[in-house]
């Protein structure tokens, strides 16, 4: 028996650092260097909007409402964005097929775990000014004390005004924290269970303690921070109410390893797909089909809301682009929808190898071994998921293969070990093929998260050869 033959029947899943030449690492770290300067400038959702717009208007993109309002036309090769209330984002590129035959449509969030402040946030409590949060998204809470937190946001102001609020980014700024009980006190609260060592209510933001110089007054210290905010943001505490601030890791997006193989940044989920999804985008030039990047909020929370994946925008603004082309109708709006296909673009566990009981390993991802298809994700039973069907897997793995991209599959865990949801059950109800595909990372939602620079980059290389060739 050939034995030697039998071995090309079997899949070989090989990991993107054999195969680069000394050139192409090049590309994979300088690559990972424009990242890591995304990641710092984008760690909130609108801070990404705002910087994927950046780009976007560098690379030709024009905005939808400034072609509206002329009047004006496009054609094949046209470069398109949209925004949905500076949270969301879709990048067109004009094909020359009719759109109603579908467009091919990479689809990420831009939202990531974090903590939110209460609108009713200041108070003072034992001489300490200390603002109250709720948690967004799924953490574990004690992971979130005790390190250097900053502030990102905005704040309306009377009469409209938006202020745009960073603390504790700038080398020279403050820091923000969130304390824990001392270990020599801790015997209660280290019997209790590990989800429950940091209550909710209990992830208050210390931001100071120094009172102002009247001795008479109340809340001397909450009225410092008060003065403080006034001075340089024209804040006063009702803005509080008006204001979205979000307590976030504060620090610039770092390698890790003594190889400077991997990036250690907060908000890979999933903003890694986005912008791996974006820099395949602007390598788009007069595609056959029209080419979508989407770019979503609120994925973290279960994809509702206006600027999530459950609303219109995405549906409106595709509307708004036939009709721009002279080729909308109600029929021809739902055929595009239906005849599109797209890649669902969102993160999965990595195996670690501190933790390797939570995955079956002969269906999991590894960091290193390239861009991670995933059929289906959901929890036990296959529950709140989008099942991709064989044909559409079949045309991925060819495109992939056929273009070089180094790929593997694998699911989220065990089966009945947890799980997970994308946005990609949302964008199947239109009827168009979707599956998942994105980058294996370490410690997901966790402050600081890990993935591989050679999958960032390999994940570019996907998501471009689908792009041009679904």
């Amino acid at each position: 028996m050939d034995t030697k033959g039998l071995q090309n029947l079997t899949k070989k899943y090989e990991y993107v650092w054999d195969k680069l030449t000394e050139a192409e690492l090049k590309e994979v770290m300088d690559f990972s260097e424009d990242y890591k300067k995304f990641m710092d400038a984008s760690k909130t959702e609108r801070e990404a909007c705002n910087e994927i717009v950046r780009r976007a208007k560098e690379k030709g993109f024009v905005d939808i409402n400034e072609l509206i309002s002329q009047g004006k036309k496009i054609n094949a090769g046209d470069k398109i964005y949209a925004v949905n209330k500076d949270k969301a984002v879709a990048l067109f590129v004009v094909g020359n097929e009719p759109m109603e035959k579908g467009f091919n449509i990479v689809g990420s969030h831009i939202d990531s775990p974090r903590i939110d402040l209460k609108p009713n946030a200041l108070y003072e409590d034992e001489a300490f000014a200390m603002l109250e949060t709720h948690y967004y998204g799924g953490i574990k809470k004690y992971q979130w004390v005790t390190i250097p937190l900053a502030i990102h946001g905005v704040v309306v102001k009377k009469g409209g005004e938006v202020i745009n609020v960073v603390i504790g980014e700038d080398e020279n700024d403050p820091v923000v924290y969130i304390s824990d009980l001392l270990i020599h006190l801790s015997a209660n609260q280290m019997e209790k269970k590990l989800a429950n060592g940091i209550e909710g209510e209990d992830l208050n933001v210390l931001i100071g303690s120094m009172p102002i110089q009247d001795k008479e007054a109340k809340d001397r210290v909450k009225l410092n921070i008060l003065r403080l905010l006034n001075e340089k943001y024209g804040m006063t505490e009702e803005d509080f109410v008006t204001a979205e601030l979000e307590i976030v890791p504060a620090g610039k997006s770092r390698d890790v390893g003594l190889d400077r193989s991997m990036v250690m940044a907060y908000g890979h989920d999933d903003r890694i797909c986005a912008f791996t999804s974006l820099e395949a985008m602007f390598d788009v030039e007069n595609p056959q089909k029209t080419c979508c990047a989407l770019f979503v909020d609120k994925e973290e929370i279960g994809s509702n809301g206006a600027t999530g994946m459950h609303s219109r925008f995405f549906e409106n603004v595709v509307a708004e682009v036939m009709e721009l082309k002279g080729e909308y109708s109600e029929l021809k709006l739902r055929r595009a929808l239906a005849n599109s296909c797209m890649l669902s673009s969102d993160v999965t566990c990595g195996v670690d190898p501190n933790y390797p009981g939570v995955v079956e390993k002969k269906n999991a991802a590894y960091l290193g071994k390239g861009i991670v298809l995933t059929k289906y994700t959901g929890s036990r039973g296959k529950y709140s998921c989008n099942d991709a069907n064989a044909e559409f897997m079949g045309k991925v793995r060819d495109i992939f293969n056929d273009n070089g991209i180094v790929w593997q599959t694998a699911e989220l865990g065990k089966v009945d070990q947890g799980g997970g949801g994308t946005i990609a059950y949302i964008l199947a109800e239109y009827g168009m093929e979707v599956v998942d595909c994105g980058v294996a990372l370490l410690s997901m939602h966790a402050p600081w998260e890990i993935a591989s620079k050679a999958d960032i980059y390999e994940t570019y290389r996907a998501y471009k050869a689908f792009l041009l060739n679904a």
